[in-house]
């Protein structure tokens, strides 16, 4: 038997023909994250681990002291996911979960302080509430190819 590849699940915005809106965005508010041919991950230049990325993007996006070099509302921080055509698909894929778990436990922490409970415990409208507050924004620029991290 042939095992299914069910690959990452991810929405895309509808189809348009429109050129897209040209949108001017504070660069405080975008957390770059690149993985390179070495399976090396930099976020925003600097080297960083796998593991400490869940963290430090969840601190990003809230940005609990207002610093000004993180996202000045987690309504307006936005994740740049970049990878090199040589990164191993098992890496890529370890960090998109990473930034996946950071925005989901950044809406349990908001769904319980808010309502007492988990997100997915929420009915349909404190869930689009929770989403309002924190939502999940992952852009996913075009692979370098190998090597060319630029």
């Amino acid at each position: 038997t042939i095992a299914e590849d069910k690959g990452v699940l991810v929405r895309l915005p509808p189809w348009s023909n429109e050129p897209p809106e040209n949108l001017k965005m504070n660069t405080r508010n975008v957390y770059s994250v690149l993985v390179n041919a070495d399976d090396q991950l930099l976020v925003r230049g600097e080297n960083m681990k796998v593991e400490d990325l869940k963290d430090a993007a969840k601190l990003f996006i809230r940005n609990p002291r207002k610093e000004a070099d993180k996202a000045e509302d987690p309504t307006k921080a936005i994740i740049s996911l970049k990878n090199d055509r040589g990164t191993k698909y098992k890496t890529f894929l370890t960090v998109y979960n990473e930034l996946k778990a950071a925005y989901t436990e950044l809406r349990n922490e908001a769904s319980e302080k808010r309502y007492g409970k988990l997100y997915d415990l929420l009915t349909k409208e404190q869930r689009k509430i929770i989403r309002n507050e924190i939502p999940l924004v992952i852009s996913e620029a075009e692979p370098t190819n190998f090597g060319d991290e630029d």
